[in-house]
């Protein structure tokens, strides 16, 4: 029995055996027909089903009217062909996230030093014999018991902080968890179910369903064409392939998800979904791979990442031995404080290890020196365990030392300060899809935005009209316009506008009624109904179905036209795109008696000054609209060029009003330094007097407004070559670049990125088509419109504004500037405590033998000036006054002058407190001296007081880092962040908690009223030496300018960065483990 005989004696066989069954395909079947391409599927679907129509017959849906919509078949559907859902890779366990955390080389090396103490503490050699290992090694009677104490609580501090760690992460991993869920749970897609167009979310899309796929759609399943108009697949995501693939019944009907529609439009009916998809099954075999072992899996992960990553590397669907294919995107520098951080780590981290190294060295010279030359103490075999637990002890100091100036917490704070912004953004309709976007949208000196829903409100009406010889400065009565040509008006709007283009009733009652789809198409829908004609009506008598072709709207025809096929053999066509472009290809125009009269060049010029520039100058969008009927005699009309010899019936003046709130957040971003710039497909004069209204153009000033086509002969020389030296002659002073094609507004986004005319520009793209993705990956930040932006926009996007509002683009500028701000606070508050903190430990090691500052006591530090302090600076909310000054310049250094003045100003005052309270505090308190304490001697109130003393004036120094601006009032605001309250009160509690119980384990020993008050006074002495540090000019750091200057001419340029980067990378050491992680998470999309 031959193939075809066997594949529908099959379908008898079940359709006998099963007559009320759901669905007589299994799955299987669909998997492997889904397999096959062109005409191999095309034979298989005729083979099996006869058409496509047989396909849905066996699927047990309609063509026309999709499913039926029960929940039980919905319910049954999905159990035999799964769900429409790929479950993401398993999260990390919490224990996994603390081994991660334990890796830090720091920690390791603190914990083998503790070990070992703790072990060496258990060992005590007779007392007579330990006096004679010299004067420092004598103790207390009770040393003995204690002394394993130090070793414990270092081990414990160490646990504390690496808990602590793996809770960040995890905490970060689940909110980014959570960020993903939002954006798949916000997408729809369009389908057919009882007859009626509705859009359901991913998920609920089953295999049976009719789904209507659209220009800039991603295709959210695998499906089989029913109808097609003009389709164009974007196939590159699967096969590698970057040339468009046309679909049609008659060549290739196959759809694949994944795959993204980049012209016309179509029905297709879905065959498989979820796991059984190409895209998921694909997913399937990587999940596979990657549990095969830890050397494939390594291997797997660079090559094979899903559709949202950098690179796809797949097998081929017909067979695992085909050769793989790759694809590389773009991918976008880092951001420029990432960079910098990376830097600033790095020299702080070589700082430090030289500080602690040096620390240990002078610690072990000094105790040989002291003991051996000095004293003179002879070596004993005796005294070699007493004499390790020195070299132990000496040791875990410069540790402490390297793990207080190792700035770890720096990469914390930067993903704290940038999940938070994420996070308040959602708030401000900013769905972030790349976390770095969030900060260096802050440093924009530029905004290339759209017209259309950005500017405006996208709420488009008719409210002008010339026809049949007249112009109505509003929407005509119907007995005003002849009716031969008010019915083929209402014909051409009808048929010709996107059938998922629709007017619904309001929601509430009194309101508006509700447009659906393309707002243009709307606008002449509504102008239909302003006319009292349905344009359903028409749609019932030319369902979609029946449309003999349909060109739908691109950037290069400008213009949509919809072919129908009389009864006669005749064609008639009917067009609408841009006035201007329009009429240039109309011969003949409708009079008013309802006949056609030619249309000569002086008649057109004659139009297009008395109305389009009329219509133009109020901001009117201008339409056209035109037919053209090709008789049965003439034969077969050639397809490929019918946009000629067109009559006009009538030129529309959209209105589409200019968002209220739009004119103060352009002069908002004009205050903050920021250039805004309107790049739109609309007329010159719409768009130059939509700009006028928004502010883009100020009145009396000198800036350019030219169309697409005069920028091009702009920009090229002679070999129609684009030059940058002329691109820089132009778009300095451009403000309006009108009728531009998806290519201008990449090709400027480019120019002013590498222009070298002004110091490099940062900027922002705004887009909603498919075609405008090459420009939104080409910007620093690009934004796509969450509602009228297509899938392909979003998916090149790196921010989605979910109400198309350009004052939301102002909001990411806060939330950006507000992210360096935290960091910079952050930085000017932690640089203070490394500088204290590391010369105290290093000069009280030197002069006295150990650290005033023991290793538990660092440790506590440590979790206070990282954890602690990254999650309160980092999490202030941003004000108005963030865009009252300039970006911050890329070359400008990270820490500012100001900053600097503020970090040295109160490092001289805390260093004089703690050495004064060291060195004379004990006569001062009349209490014993805690210097040249014996080893394993018990906590003394004189370190005790140090020790506090140096923690509340680290408290009262976070308070002074809210302000880095030099402002005076460190208390503004203060209250407005709850979470910065909160552990201020909370790290001050458990420093009386530490201080007054601690005993051994902490160094500590109870202190009195007055002590406390003394300590407490001097920790409020940084707020008043903070206002005396304001007061004092910032031209007294001359002599540190030319040495910054000298480090910012040391930043590599632009284009070296990579090989600088790549040149750190390999010289980081694995302290830096934290900061690679982050790196890592910012170049991952949240989708």
């Amino acid at each position: 029995m031959d193939s075809t005989s066997h594949c529908w004696s099959k379908n008898a066989r079940r359709g006998q055996a099963k007559p009320d069954a759901v669905v007589s395909c299994t799955l299987q079947e669909l998997r492997s027909l889904m397999e096959l391409r062109g005409t191999e599927a095309l034979t298989k679907i005729y083979e099996c089903y006869g058409d496509v129509n047989g396909l849905c017959d066996n699927l047990r849906t309609s063509a026309v009217k999709g499913l039926d919509g029960n929940l039980e078949d919905i319910k049954n559907r999905k159990q035999k062909f799964g769900q429409n859902l790929i479950s993401p890779k398993k999260p990390k366990t919490f224990v996994q996230l603390v081994w991660e955390a334990l890796q830090d080389i720091t920690l390791i090396i603190l914990m083998v030093a503790a070990v070992i103490s703790l072990g060496l503490s258990f060992y005590s050699p007779p007392d007579a014999e330990r006096q004679n290992c010299g004067q420092v090694a004598g103790g207390v009677e009770e040393e003995g018991v204690t002394a394993w104490i130090e070793g414990a609580a270092i081990l414990l501090s160490v646990m504390c902080v690496v808990l602590v760690t793996a809770f960040n992460d995890w905490s970060k991993e689940k909110q980014f968890r959570g960020f993903q869920s939002h954006i798949e749970q916000d997408q729809k897609f369009t389908v057919v179910r009882g007859g009626q167009v509705i859009q359901i979310t991913l998920s609920e899309i089953v295999v049976g369903d009719i789904a209507q796929v659209k220009y800039g759609d991603l295709l959210p399943a695998d499906g089989v064409l029913i109808q097609s108009n003009d389709l164009k697949i974007d196939e590159s995501s699967l096969t590698g392939e970057s040339d468009h693939v046309t679909k049609s019944l008659e060549k290739d009907p196959m759809l694949l998800s994944g795959t993204h529609v980049m012209e016309g439009s179509g029905k297709m009916v879905v065959t498989a979904v979820g796991v059984n998809s190409q895209t998921g099954i694909i997913l399937t075999l990587l999940g596979a791979g990657e549990e095969g072992g830890c050397e494939e899996k390594d291997r797997k992960n660079k090559k094979i990442k899903n559709k949202d990553k950098t690179t796809v590397e797949m097998q081929p669907r017909n067979t695992v031995a085909k050769q793989k294919k790759t694809i590389i995107l773009p991918k976008k520098e880092k951001s420029i404080l990432h960079w910098k951080l990376t830097k600033l780590t790095m020299q702080i981290g070589k700082a430090g290890l030289f500080m602690s190294s040096l620390t240990v060295i002078i610690l072990i010279i000094r105790f040989l020196i002291d003991t051996f030359w000095i004293q003179g103490v002879p070596w004993t075999t005796v005294c070699g365990p007493v004499y390790a637990q020195f070299l132990v002890k000496f040791f875990i100091i410069g540790i402490t030392v390297l793990v207080v100036a190792v700035p770890e917490g720096l990469p914390l704070a930067f993903t704290i300060s940038l999940a938070y912004s994420v996070k308040k953004m959602m708030k401000d309709n900013n769905l972030v899809r790349h976390l770095d976007a969030c900060e260096t949208m802050g440093n924009a000196t530029t905004i290339c935005s759209d017209k259309t829903g950005t500017l405006t409100t996208n709420r488009m009406t008719v409210v002008q009209v010339y026809i049949a010889q007249r112009y109505f400065t509003k929407v005509p009565e119907p007995n005003k316009i002849p009716t031969n040509i008010l019915d083929l008006l209402i014909q051409g709007i009808g048929v010709n506008c996107a059938y998922t283009s629709k007017i619904m009733p309001s929601e509430r009652e009194g309101g508006l009624p509700c447009q659906v789809g393309n707002r243009t198409e709307c606008a002449l829908l509504g102008f239909s109904c302003d006319l009292r004609r349905d344009y359903q009506t028409i749609r019932d008598q030319f369902p979609e179905e029946k449309l003999f072709k349909v060109y739908t709207f691109n950037s290069a025809r400008k213009s949509m036209s919809t072919v129908l096929k009389n009864d006669d053999g005749s064609y008639r066509m009917f067009s609408k795109g841009a006035s201007e472009i329009l009429l240039r290809k109309c011969s003949k125009i409708l009079m008013a008696g309802g006949e056609t009269k030619v249309f000569r060049r002086q008649n057109r010029n004659n139009l297009v000054k008395m109305v389009i520039e009329p219509m133009a100058l109020e901001g009117l969008r201008t339409i056209c609209l035109a037919y053209r009927d090709f008789p049965a005699t003439d034969g077969e009309p050639d397809w490929d060029n019918i946009l000629t010899d067109l009559t006009c019936i009538a030129v529309v003046g959209i209105e589409d009003p200019v968002r209220p709130e739009v004119p103060a957040a352009i002069r908002k971003c004009h205050r903050a330094g920021i250039t805004v710039r309107m790049v739109t497909g609309d007329n010159i004069n719409t768009a130059r007097a939509i700009a006028a209204k928004c502010g883009i153009l100020p009145p009396e000033e000198d800036f350019l407004c030219m169309e697409g086509k005069e920028f091009n002969r702009r920009i090229r020389n002679e070999l129609g070559e684009i030059e940058q030296k002329r691109i820089d002659e132009i778009w300095p002073k451009l403000r309006v670049l009108a009728r531009s094609s998806p290519t201008d507004k990449h090709t400027l986004v480019k120019g002013i990125i590498d222009s070298t005319v002004l110091e490099r520009q940062v900027v922002a793209v705004t887009g909603d088509g498919t075609n405008d993705g090459p420009a939104l990956k080409k910007a620093d930040v690009g934004f796509a419109m969450g509602i009228a932006g297509t899938d392909v926009a979003k998916e090149a996007s790196d921010i989605i504004l979910t109400d198309d509002n350009f004052s939301s683009i102002v909001k990411a500028v806060m939330w950006g500037r507000n992210v360096y701000d935290g960091i910079s606070k952050f930085l000017q508050f932690q640089l203070t405590v490394n500088v204290v903190a590391v010369i105290v430990a290093f000069t009280g090691a030197c002069i006295t033998q150990d650290s005033p500052l023991k290793a538990v006591q660092m440790l506590w530090v440590n979790l206070i000036m990282d954890t602690f302090a990254s999650l309160a600076l980092a999490t202030e909310p941003p004000t108005e006054a963030l865009l009252r000054r300039k970006p911050y310049s890329r070359k400008k250094p990270l820490i500012s002058h100001t900053m600097l003045k503020n970090i040295l100003g109160h490092s001289v005052y805390q260093l004089t407190v703690i050495f004064t309270l060291l060195f004379i505090g004990e006569k001062f308190f009349d209490i014993n001296s805690g210097r040249d304490a014996p080893l394993h001697a018990p906590p003394s109130q004189h370190y005790t007081i140090v020790f506090n003393t140096f923690v509340l004036m680290q408290i009262c120094n976070e308070i002074n880092a809210r302000k880095i601006h030099g402002e005076r009032n460190v208390f503004d605001g203060v209250f407005n962040n709850p979470i910065f309250c909160s552990i201020v009160l909370g790290t001050l509690v458990t420093q009386v908690i530490i201080v007054q119980f601690g005993g051994k384990a902490f160094s500590c020993v109870g202190l009195s009223l007055a002590q406390w008050l003394w300590c407490v006074f001097l920790g409020v002495g940084s707020l008043l030496w903070g206002q005396l540090i304001s007061s004092a000019p910032t031209g007294c750091l001359k002599f540190l300018r030319r040495q910054q200057n000298d480090n910012t001419e040391d930043k590599p340029q632009e284009e070296d960065r990579d090989k600088t980067s790549t040149r750190y990378r390999s010289r980081r050491t694995t302290w830096c483990r934290s900061l690679n992680r982050i790196r890592t998470q910012l170049q991952k999309p949240f989708k």
